[in-house]
């Protein structure tokens, strides 16, 4: 039997939910089975699989030992991460182009590994005091596409982001070169789109196809070669595949039938500003209600 007590960064959460993610690796329905037989308790009574954790909730598990996992302690990598804003709960980094936001594949070096290093060394995030929490990325862009990306720092942070997310009510713009005169100067490219997993390239289909998707993007030709993009749905290479559908493929992007040049091998489109498009209604990113985060870019 092991006692645990929650944390702050646990509290709002379902009890099956913390649990699966405090024993990692152990399946769900073997946590389930726990709960069902009454194996943990809560505050010294049995509670619903649904109950939501408070913090400082005092949790006996009355598990086997070898289901606990011993916390080793953590080797710090590389922290270089270019901060644009920071507060108590979610930070937002200027990725370059280049480097792969989370770990999968061949990517040993990530803009979250880059991002948890940097929290650990400042002292925001300690891994080996959270039961449950890692910090994690709000949106993703693709790994040759610069610009900004929301990372969460805590628990209420995240779900507080990801919420606004949901609802719309984070306006995520883009600014790219594409090649070609587009008219007209300003619409929207909206379709169904699927992704072939084997070519890691997504393509407009049928409405009824399988895995589709619906992808709405905004434009707005800005002059000097520069175009701006908001993404309204958020799907896998959604406007390197729209611009690509409407003749307009981003310059460099070969992938989606862009010329070869001898500038750049990869898509010329960064994630230039994010728009907080709420009212402050007693969240932690209240701070943040109404505005703007842009990078300073010369489109000249």
């Amino acid at each position: 039997m092991k006692t645990v007590f929650s944390g702050v960064n646990d509290a709002g959460q379902r009890l099956d939910k913390f649990l699966i993610k405090y024993f990692k690796g152990i399946p769900q329905g073997t946590i389930h089975k726990w709960l069902r037989k009454k194996r943990i308790r809560v505050n010294g009574k049995h509670v619903a699989i649904d109950y939501i954790l408070q913090e400082n909730d005092k949790l006996d598990l009355y598990i086997n030992d070898e289901f606990f996992q011993e916390k080793t302690p953590v080797v710090t990598g590389n922290s270089d991460i270019d901060i644009v804003y920071e507060d108590e709960n979610i930070l937002i980094a200027n990725k370059p182009s280049g480097l792969a936001c989370h770990s999968g594949g061949k990517n040993s070096d990530t803009l979250i590994d880059r991002a948890k290093s940097y929290l650990m060394k400042s002292g925001a995030y300690n891994p080996l005091s959270e039961n449950s929490f890692s910090p994690a990325l709000c949106n993703r862009i693709d790994r040759n596409t610069s610009g900004l990306v929301i990372i969460g720092k805590t628990a209420k942070g995240l779900r507080a982001v990801n919420e606004k997310i949901s609802e719309g009510a984070i306006r995520k713009f883009y600014l790219l070169r594409a090649e070609g005169e587009i008219t007209p100067k300003q619409g929207e490219i909206r379709g169904f789109i699927r992704k072939n997993e084997q070519e890691n390239k997504v393509y407009f289909c049928s409405p009824d196809a399988d895995g589709a998707k619906e992808a709405v993007t905004l434009y707005r030709v800005l002059g000097d070669g520069f175009v701006e993009a908001e993404l309204i749905t958020g799907r896998t290479h959604q406007i390197r595949a729209s611009f690509a559908k409407i003749g307009h493929p981003l310059v460099g992007d070969v992938k989606y039938g862009a010329k070869k040049n001898n500038k750049n091998s990869f898509q010329d489109l960064i994630s230039y500003k994010i728009h907080f498009d709420f009212e402050a209604d007693g969240t932690v990113i209240d701070n943040l209600a109404g505005k703007t985060i842009e990078l300073p870019i010369k489109k000249g």
